[in-house]
């Protein structure tokens, strides 16, 4: 089956691993899976890092897996003064279990916030969530996220501890259409939700002054986690085109995709104007996205 079929986790390049792997265990409770270790060769191929030094960490929050990669020599550093509506921006979203505990709990850590003021509870219209949006010590965005009830509530209701697993990874993308084209066509994934998204709180939540923004959800057929697009119709996307990040760059972050046949996926990327580039054991292959947005592609 081409395609993918499900969302095998996300990558996160940082500078230091140790001080990522404070942050992400002591303020979010995520657990390391194993130690730090060299990136896989077939992995490395497909970003193009051979010729460095690239290692590994991947940390665990329920049963989602972020692997933070560390190259030598690095790239470029996260860019300064950095936007909800920058085309690298790329969250992801922590459901939890209790919004106050949640938020007490970080602020002993201090991260640079995205929203102004306290987490924000969104109109019904824009879901009725509680959403409060941050950074870690490379300047990637974070949400904490709680759901009052629904399916998603019902999603995380048996997930232990405070901090639940990871719901989502949202990106902003400054072409929808371009956007949908890439994840539905060449990848398979299914729109399963769309809103727009507007109002004091989304501003408040954003960090922006009076956004308007398509949010849609797309799954895979192993639905959870899943994908968000980000469309800010106001303000306009600060950047035309795509800064060049690449793997090595502290700025990229990526999906993993677990795919049955990598083959047909790469083909199909290739039909439709993109250049993945895959390991020569056909075991990994990477691509960028309309927006410079990563996807690492794993058979499996």
């Amino acid at each position: 089956m081409s395609g993918v079929r499900a969302i095998a986790g996300f990558g996160r390049t940082v500078a230091d691993l140790a001080v990522t792997e404070a942050f992400y265990r002591d303020g979010l409770d995520f657990e390391r899976v194993a130690p730090p270790e060299p990136v896989p060769d077939a992995q490395a191929e497909a970003m193009g890092l051979q010729g460095r030094r690239a290692t590994q960490m991947r940390l665990q929050l329920g049963g989602q897996t972020v692997t933070f990669l560390a190259v030598e020599p690095p790239g470029a550093p996260y860019p300064a003064d950095p936007a909800a509506t920058d085309p690298f921006f790329q969250h992801l979203a922590i459901p939890v279990r209790d919004m106050d505990a949640a938020m007490a709990r970080l602020a002993r850590f201090g991260p640079a916030a995205i929203s102004r003021g306290s987490a924000q509870v969104l109109p019904v219209s824009s879901g009725g969530v509680t959403a409060y949006k941050f950074r870690d010590p490379d300047g990637h965005p974070l949400e904490l996220i709680f759901f009052p009830d629904g399916s998603p509530a019902e999603r995380w209701r048996d997930a232990p501890g405070l901090f639940l697993g990871i719901d989502h990874s949202a990106i902003t993308v400054t072409d929808l259409h371009a956007a949908l084209a890439f994840l539905t066509g060449p990848l398979g994934l299914t729109v399963a939700q769309t809103g727009l998204n507007q109002g004091p709180e989304q501003a408040r939540l954003d960090g922006l002054d009076d956004p308007e923004v398509d949010v849609l959800a797309l799954e895979a057929p192993t639905p959870a986690p899943h994908v968000e697009l980000l469309h800010y119709r106001r303000p306009i996307t600060r950047q035309a085109s795509p800064a060049p990040f690449d793997p090595a760059d502290c700025a990229s972050t990526r999906f993993v995709f677990a795919v049955d046949d990598l083959e047909g996926v790469v083909l199909a990327l290739r039909r439709v104007g993109f250049a993945p580039h895959a390991s020569n054991d056909g075991s990994a292959a990477y691509c960028a996205g309309p927006d410079g947005h990563g996807f690492l592609f794993r058979s499996e």
